[in-house]
């Protein structure tokens, strides 16, 4: 009997014991709950004024971000845009691949004497901008608004009636055809508004020979009559810093030596005086750009695409700028009685922009291009 006792004395003490540990488990366990509890307790204002300032911070920079993107948004509304893309043209391939460091654009200045920008209008100014995608180098050249290439369904022609014709696809199938171009982005402007854009960065610096000055006051009177504005004559050889106006009359002088290549190295000098100063200008003043020539533009350049570009407005320098063809492969010839500029050899003329635009050395031009080239020389013979 005491041998049964014993046992369930140390059964009793045991489970005590048992009991003990886990209330003392227990316990500690209460202890370090209520000391993290304390201890979360502390660190919460702490956190919640973090909180609170990274949530603010983060709120006023998407603030920022939704401004300066709904006023630019409105901003580019006032822009004419078209839906044509680059699976609208018919673009080679081959070359595609091979100027895809490069983004080609084609500024179309239309002749129109309003905003219109639909066929039927000319492209007077046809510029072609090559920006290189790694150094973001620019370079420009001027294609010679009569010269004689192939327009679809037209045969060869001036290659400023292909807007006329067919708005700025077939001006810009034209272009990739005959040059062996992969453009796809245009830029149209009514021309007119390069007055405009020159009264907003308040005039560009130009030196006038006495050859222009010959020829400008005839513009500029022609322009006073047609803008109701008055502005002034120049007299004599010099430089200027040309209004509006007087500016776009200089940009339309083609009668003084060198013909339609000089009078395009005038717009290119007109338009790069523009851009170089408006990138100096602050941010008043580029705001009053936009709104005086944003109204004035067509482009199937969309919307979040310019957005994404304007910070690296500055970034971007023009490197080079030129007419096409070079004045020593050009001819002016009568074809049924009519003036064009007559690309002596394209073939050679294609290789040395290439040359000049992209660096290809000892380019080859394609098939297509050899067979325009081809047909141009025989229908010169045939004329002759």
């Amino acid at each position: 009997m005491k041998k049964t006792e014993k046992k369930d004395n140390n059964n009793v003490i045991q489970t005590n014991n048992n009991t003990d540990t886990k209330v003392n488990k227990k316990t500690m366990h209460n202890k370090e709950k209520n000391t993290n509890i304390k201890t979360k307790k502390k660190m919460n204002p702490f956190l919640k004024v973090f909180l609170i300032i990274l949530i603010s911070l983060l709120v006023v920079i998407l603030s920022a971000i939704a401004t300066i993107f709904i006023y630019f948004n409105n901003k580019l509304n006032k822009i004419e845009y078209s839906n044509l893309t680059k699976s609208d043209l018919d673009i080679d391939d081959k070359i595609d691949n091979e100027l895809s460091d490069y983004r080609n654009i084609a500024i179309l200045g239309i002749d129109a004497r309003s905003d219109t920008f639909s066929p039927g209008n000319r492209s007077d100014c046809i510029m072609i901008v090559s920006v290189n995608k790694k150094t973001n180098e620019v370079k420009i050249a001027s294609v010679y608004r009569d010269m004689y290439l192939d327009i679809d369904n037209r045969g060869l022609d001036k290659v400023t009636h292909a807007y006329s014709f067919g708005g700025p696809q077939l001006a810009l199938n034209t272009l990739n055809k005959n040059l062996d171009l992969n453009i796809s982005e245009f830029v149209a402007i009514n021309f007119d508004s390069v007055r405009t854009a020159v009264d907003s960065v308040g005039g560009v610096t130009v030196d006038l020979d006495s050859s222009e000055v010959k020829y400008i006051n005839g513009y500029i009177n022609a322009l006073n009559s047609q803008f109701h504005t008055s502005s002034s004559n120049i007299t004599k050889a010099g430089t200027y810093t040309l209004d509006g106006v007087q500016a776009l009359a200089y940009g339309r002088i083609r009668y003084t030596e060198g013909g339609d290549y000089k009078r395009t190295e005038r717009m290119r000098t007109v338009l790069l005086a523009v851009f170089d100063k408006a990138k100096k200008q602050d941010i008043g003043t580029l705001n009053k750009i936009l709104d005086d020539m944003l109204p004035h533009v067509y482009t199937n350049i969309s919307k979040s695409q310019i957005i994404n570009e304007i910070p690296k407005i500055k970034s971007y320098h023009v490197t080079d700028n030129f007419g096409w063809p070079d004045v020593n492969m050009v001819d002016g010839k009568i074809i049924n009685k009519v003036w064009y500029g007559v690309p002596v050899d394209l073939e050679k003329s294609v290789s040395k922009l290439h040359e000049d635009l992209f660096g290809q050395s000892n380019y080859e031009p394609s098939e297509k291009v050899k067979s325009i080239s081809n047909s141009i020389k025989e229908k010169v013979k045939l004329s002759n």
